[in-house]
């Protein structure tokens, strides 16, 4: 048997030695391994959320000090090729990336309810638009019976165009529970004149009482006061979620305007200034058929939505039927709460800047 394998052993080395001669590929070819041949390295393009790969197997790109706006991150796809990520100019801080095709996209590309930048919302229904609203003022974006979500918006007025370019600088979330009191729920976005990714610029305040949450990815506070309700760092700074059993579930990351951003919109950006706002994600369960808002309304079984979405920059209006006179206020001319309706048993997800 010992001959018998040696032979053997001796015939296929011979094999394998004459096919080496005759090149690399011909020896592949004789073990089956028929491998593609690894293409030259490409660079990434935004994708377009209408044509979205099949199976995308998603990559979440975060930039840092190791991972600079411009900086580019290579990952290699199972055929061996190498793509060159750099996420679109919307969404510069954190993107989505699909390397087999070479794709990125922005998380309000691809999420129901995401805004980005000057607050683009995509409803419940699918369709994006914006809503400006007014620097300096509080609009309602969520209105039901049990809550109530305002956005404070901060930014720079333009001359040239006449408008005011804004960002969601903070959340007003009142609520209440089985206790039958309002809570107040404060998540702000902390001003900053240079933008620093190792500084934590989300604020927290619950009741008037500040939340404190170990700096460290995972790490997650639970009230002692308000049942249910918790916070999570999805990372080290600057990102957390923030959770309500049955309620919602608000992501909020901290995020500054970029250099190029500012040049190329005129956003007004300035040494004083980074124009830190927040990037915020919804959650919700059991709305009810009532529920109003800039974008809650867009939640109702019968919502139908009136704007020109073939239209490049759709926009809703109506900022006097939404604004209201203070962060906790729940007096915009669309207020639910505390009004009797029906509740719904459906969930829904959202987004929004």
């Amino acid at each position: 048997m010992a001959v018998r394998g040696g032979a053997i052993a001796a015939v296929v080395a011979l094999v394998l030695t004459l096919a080496l001669l005759c090149g690399t590929a011909s020896a592949q070819g004789f073990l089956g391994i028929n491998r593609k041949a690894k293409q030259p390295p490409k660079r990434s393009t935004p994708g377009n959320p209408k044509q979205l790969p099949p199976k995308g197997k998603y990559t979440t790109v975060v930039t840092n000090k190791y991972h600079k706006r411009d900086y580019e991150i290579t990952c290699t796809t199972d055929y061996g090729a190498s793509c060159y990520i750099k996420c679109p100019a919307r969404c510069p801080n954190k993107c989505l990336a699909y390397c087999a095709y070479c794709l990125t996209f922005c998380l309000c590309d691809l999420m129901p309810g995401t805004s980005c930048g000057d607050p683009r919302f995509t409803g419940a229904d699918g369709n994006t638009f914006y809503f400006h609203g007014k620097k300096d003022e509080s609009f309602c974006l969520v209105t039901d019976d049990h809550l109530h979500i305002n956005a404070r918006f901060m930014g720079n007025h333009n001359a040239e165009s006449g408008r005011d370019f804004t960002w969601v600088q903070s959340l007003g979330i009142t609520f209440d529970r089985d206790d039958h009191r309002n809570h107040s729920l404060y998540i702000g976005a902390r001003r900053a004149a240079e933008w620093d990714e190792e500084d934590d610029h989300v604020v927290l305040v619950l009741d008037g009482e500040p939340v404190d949450v170990e700096a460290a990815k995972n790490a997650r506070w639970v009230s002692g006061t308000v049942p249910g309700l918790s916070v999570t760092r999805t990372h080290d700074v600057n990102a957390v979620t923030v959770e309500l059993d049955g309620v919602f579930s608000v992501s909020a990351n901290a995020v500054p305007i970029t250099d190029e951003e500012s040049r190329v919109h005129s956003y007004g950006k300035t040494e004083k200034d980074s124009l830190v706002h927040l990037d915020v994600g919804y959650t919700f369960h059991g709305l009810t058929k009532d529920v109003d808002g800039v974008l809650g309304q867009t939640y109702r079984p019968n919502y139908v939505n009136k704007l020109d979405i073939t239209a490049k920059m759709p926009i809703m209006g109506g900022e006097e039927r939404y604004r209201s006179s203070g962060l906790f206020a729940t007096d915009c001319a669309v207020s639910r709460f505390h009004r009797a309706a029906g509740r719904s048993a459906d969930g829904f997800t959202s987004f929004a800047s």
